[in-house]
């Protein structure tokens, strides 16, 4: 069984990389160093969304499985359990707020908050949307509008930055580092963009 805590001690900056050009919904996650820390894949036609997470693109080891509670659900949770069936901490959807500007919320194993999710600019949102309207315009959208994400503790203290990178084809976030992690925050970090990556892929 693969060590519960493989995605605590990641190299930042840490990159996710969409596959384009299959049927998939999935990606790869690499730290700094280049080395494959995930691979994450969303299985189809599932009435309730159900994500996977390698260890590498082989698919050589399962590390954890996201799995949404409810079915096409502004309010959905999102439980992480690892390789061994433990819940390791959810991701929660802030339900109509995120239409305007995206917000979740991310608990640990004993179901307490502690990290917020909030897209930093919701203007970035809207002007994404309108340029996407417009015919040949819209395919500059993904190099011209892309979204960030802060993510912080309830006190306010900011932890980490997830922003969407220039890309004219496929899809890149970029997460980097601000504040030393406390226990258990790296890995529900970044199981919670994992899956959040998923949710607002369509934009930009």
């Amino acid at each position: 069984m693969p060590n519960s805590n493989y995605l605590d001690n990641v190299f930042y900056p840490y990159d996710f990389s969409f596959r384009i050009g299959t049927l998939h919904n999935d990606f790869t996650a690499k730290d700094a160093t280049g080395i494959t820390k995930a691979f994450v894949k969303q299985k189809l036609f599932k009435l309730k969304e159900h994500v996977e997470v390698f260890s590498d693109e082989n698919r050589t080891e399962i590390l954890y499985n996201i799995r949404a509670n409810k079915w096409l659900d502004f309010n959905t949770t999102y439980s992480f359990t690892n390789a061994g069936g433990e819940n390791v901490g959810r991701l929660a959807r802030k339900g109509w707020r995120s239409l305007w500007k995206a917000s979740y919320e991310l608990y640990d194993e004993k179901d307490q908050q502690d990290l917020v999710i909030q897209e930093k600019n919701a203007w970035v949102k809207v002007m994404d949307g309108l340029l996407n309207e417009i015919p040949v315009l819209g395919l500059l959208s993904g190099y011209v509008f892309n979204p960030t994400y802060i993510v912080s503790r309830p006190d306010g203290t900011l932890v980490a930055t997830f922003a969407k990178q220039p890309s004219f084809f496929g899809r890149k976030f970029k997460l980097t580092q601000d504040a030393a992690f406390e226990k258990g925050e790296e890995q529900r970090i970044q199981l919670g963009l994992m899956m959040m990556a998923l949710l607002e892929r369509r934009r930009g």
